[in-house]
Formats: C-alpha cells, sequence, structure tokens
C-alpha cells in the first residue's frame, strides 16, 4: 500500500505505478519545488521567533531535521516538497478566457505564498493527492450521510455532505449514519475541502481530516452557528460596498459523544454570481498565474484598491475585520480590470463586540487593535506585499508608487498606514507547544512615508 505523507522519495515511487506518464516531469519539477520551500523556510528564519534558527543553504528537509530534529514537521515539509513538484508537475497552462471558477481555483500549485508547509497533505496517500487535490483538476462527488433527527445540529437538514475521504471512515466508525449515496460530480476548489457542483450551484465546505499548511480543516460548532448569522449581518454591512459577502447559507453537524463534532460537519456557501463578461478569480491565483497579463500595473492596482483595500477600511470602521487574503478573497475582472471583490469563508472574520452579535468562539472582540490587525496581516503584510513585489519583478514597477496607491486607499484608517506590518510567523506557530494562539512578527510599514 502506498505511504501516507510520502516524502519525494516515496512520492517518485508511488507514481511509477500510479501515473508513470508524471515521473519524468516530477523529476524536473524537483528542484524548483526545493528552492520555492526553502525560500519559505528562509524567509521564516529571517522573521520571525525562531530560537537558535539559522539559515543556510542546503535541502529544506535536511534543514529542518537539522533545526528541530524528531518534530512532525521534518516530515510535512517532505511532503510539502514532493507534492509542490508533483503539482508543478502536472499543472496546465491557465485559459484566460475560462469563467468556470472550479477551473480557475485549479490552476494554483503552489499553495500557500509564505507557509514552509505550502502542500502538505498529512494523511494522505500520493493516490489521494491526485484524486483530490484541486491542483490536478479533479471532479469527484461527495457522499449524503443520512443522520438520525436526535443526532443532528444546525440549519440544514439532518444530511451530511461527506467528503470521499472522509466518508468510509465515518460510516466504519459510526454505524448509525446511513450512506444516502454520492452528490452530482463537483470540482474542489483551493482549499480542497470545499467544492462547488460542476453544472452550477452552491458550494460546500466540508470537514476533512488532513493537515493542510498548519491546521486539520475540520468544521467547528462555532463556524456552524455563526455562518448563516454573521453572513445576514455581513450582506446588510456591505450592501452600500463593492464587496459581495458570499452568504453561508445553512450549516450542520452531527451530534457524537463530543456534541457538535467537528470532523462530521459541513457548511453551505452561495455561489458568485457574475454578469456576462465578468470572470472571478482568487486573488491568490491571480498573483501567481495572471499576473504577467495586466498591461498597466499601476492604474490595475488603483482599480484594486478601490473595490479592495479602501472598502476594507470602510468595513473596519463599521467594527468588522475581514481576512481578505489570498483564498478567501476574489477580484471579479472584465477585460482584465477590477470591478468588484467577492469575500467568502467567515471563520477568519473579527466582529466588535459592541455591535451585539450572537456569535460563539473567537470572532467577538473587545479590543479595537485585533481588528486592525487581522484587516492588515491579510490585505497588507500579504496581499499588497505579494501585489508590489510580483509588480515590481514581472513589469520594473516602481514599489513606493505602487505602495502610495494602496496607502491612498486606507485614508480612513490612518494607523494602517503607519503601524509595522503584522505577518502571521506560521512557522513558528506550527512549532510551538500551544498551537491555538496566534504567533506574530512585524516588518516596516512602506506605507508610512505616504501616512
Amino acid at each position: 500500500m502506498p505511504t501516507p505523507t510520502a516524502d519525494p522519495a516515496q512520492t517518485r515511487i508511488d507514481l511509477e505505478n500510479l501515473r508513470p506518464d508524471l515521473v519524468e516531469r516530477y523529476d524536473a519539477a524537483l528542484p524548483g519545488a526545493r528552492a520555492a520551500v526553502l525560500r519559505r523556510l528562509r524567509l521564516a528564519i529571517e522573521r520571525e521567533p525562531l530560537p537558535g534558527a539559522s539559515f543556510s543553504e542546503m535541502d529544506p528537509v535536511e534543514l529542518t531535521a537539522k533545526l528541530w530534529p524528531g518534530t512532525p514537521f521534518v516530515g510535512e515539509v517532505a511532503n510539502s516538497v514532493a507534492n509542490l513538484a508533483l503539482a508543478r508537475a502536472n499543472a496546465v497552462p491557465p485559459d484566460r478566457a475560462d469563467t468556470d471558477l472550479g477551473r480557475i481555483e485549479q490552476w494554483e500549485t503552489d499553495g500557500h505564498p509564505l507557509h514552509p508547509c505550502c502542500r502538505t497533505r498529512t494523511g494522505m496517500t500520493v493516490a489521494d493527492v491526485l484524486a483530490y487535490a484541486p491542483e490536478h483538476r479533479p471532479v469527484i462527488r461527495l457522499r449524503r450521510l443520512r443522520v438520525p433527527p436526535e443526532r443532528w445540529h444546525g440549519t440544514a437538514q439532518p444530511v451530511l455532505y461527506a467528503h470521499p475521504w472522509q466518508a468510509a471512515r465515518l460510516l466504519r466508525e459510526y454505524p448509525w449514519l446511513t450512506d444516502a449515496g454520492p452528490t452530482r460530480p463537483m470540482r474542489p476548489l483551493m482549499s480542497l475541502r470545499t467544492v462547488a457542483p460542476v453544472s452550477g450551484g452552491p458550494h460546500l465546505k466540508t470537514a476533512v481530516d488532513v493537515q493542510m499548511t498548519s491546521a486539520v480543516r475540520t468544521v467547528s460548532p462555532a463556524a456552524v452557528h455563526n455562518g448563516p448569522i454573521l453572513s445576514a449581518f455581513l450582506t446588510r454591512l456591505t450592501a452600500d460596498l463593492p464587496i459581495d459577502v458570499l452568504a453561508e447559507t445553512e450549516a450542520g453537524a452531527v451530534i457524537t459523544e463530543h456534541g457538535p463534532d467537528r470532523r462530521l460537519a459541513h457548511l453551505v456557501r452561495r455561489a458568485p454570481r457574475l454578469a456576462p463578461g465578468e470572470q472571478a478569480v482568487p486573488l491568490g491565483v491571480f498573483v501567481s498565474r495572471l499576473l504577467g497579463t495586466v498591461d498597466d500595473p499601476y492604474r490595475w492596482l488603483e482599480e484594486l484598491t478601490a473595490v479592495l483595500f479602501a472598502p476594507l477600511t470602510t468595513v473596519l470602521g463599521r467594527g468588522v475585520a475581514l481576512e481578505a487574503h489570498g483564498q478567501n478573497t476574489l477580484v471579479v475582472l472584465r477585460d482584465g480590470h477590477p470591478v468588484r471583490t467577492l469575500y467568502r469563508d467567515l471563520g477568519g472574520v473579527r466582529v466588535d463586540r459592541r455591535l451585539g452579535l450572537d456569535l460563539h468562539g473567537d470572532l467577538p472582540t473587545d479590543d479595537p487593535d485585533v481588528l486592525r490587525v487581522k484587516v492588515a496581516a491579510a490585505a497588507l503584510g500579504t496581499v499588497a506585499t505579494q501585489l508590489v513585489d510580483g509588480f515590481a519583478e514581472r513589469h520594473g514597477a516602481e514599489p513606493d508608487r505602487l505602495w502610495a496607491i494602496v496607502a491612498a486607499g486606507l485614508r480612513a484608517e490612518p494607523r494602517l498606514l503607519t503601524e509595522p506590518l503584522p505577518i502571521k510567523a506560521t512557522t513558528a506557530m506550527r512549532l510551538a507547544a500551544d498551537q491555538l494562539d496566534d504567533i506574530w512578527t512585524h516588518q516596516p510599514n512602506p506605507m508610512a512615508v505616504h501616512a
């Protein structure tokens, strides 16, 4: 049987049996994948609180084993290298005319732009990755698991939509679940466990006991409770802004001995509504695959600032911090130009407690700094930084001029222009004894001169 969480060598062995046509391309992609993960490790060592760590030019797996011997992180980095090489080996050129979001999200090969575990899928075999990971462009079917009504929690009907990787395990563990058959065909989106029907319709976010980057991707009872409530509120809050929140309309979880169980839960999310001629692209996909198609980076960034960075500050002023990073924020393009944005995935939102919403978990806060950091870390420390760096590298654009454009859209929240940019210390968090708490590092704010 193939080995779960395979390293580069085991992945190659498995490919010889599963996809011999990919072996040569995998071998060719492996050095670049090692370099990409090593670059992420170097960034972490340079700016995160990692005592005793120092950088040297070597294989990223060897470096990780040297710095943190005996930790699971070593295997996770090895798996990340292997899966990144496999993704690049099986990549296809993007079709700029395609408007199908499922296919567009499957263009992405490299995953998280900063995390060394950008392609880790702990617990999945190579066959699983090929069958379910979006970068390999599969079409799958979820399983409908019928749930006894007294064991159901949430607003949806008592039928659990289970990822096929998860469903067989759940049926063995909970024999009172009944398999009611497959769904229609679905395409996994960037997050793997969220799928979009091929024929259109609401998206489904499922629970999968697989660690991707730093977390096992389940659906918490708090998310089941919060999604519909927060969706309705945000829809009203942003009605006058060029940000369209993709509402979580239904949610449910199976009640086990642990209560509403995060391993047996799902969310239903409204699909984007696009006008003829519009194309929705996650910002992460745009940066990695479409940045070179922009004719005028200054004009393009001005247009994006008007529909993303400026509205984010307006929402922040109204008491809500949206975590607008490259996976959950989509830019709607018309003729290649930003006309509005879409926001999805409400688990990372933070809300001023004074708004009085009945929210569970860590979404409500009394601290305005928490709200501001949430916006700055995702939208500025990650997205804006990627865009500025990408336009500078690909187009020769002037970074200071680009940052001035972003700064002009943030004047409603002047502290965003002056405070150091927070960046989540993902490697330090992965190695920490308590992996539930956020750890931050900070970079000088390039917009301070424009404040």
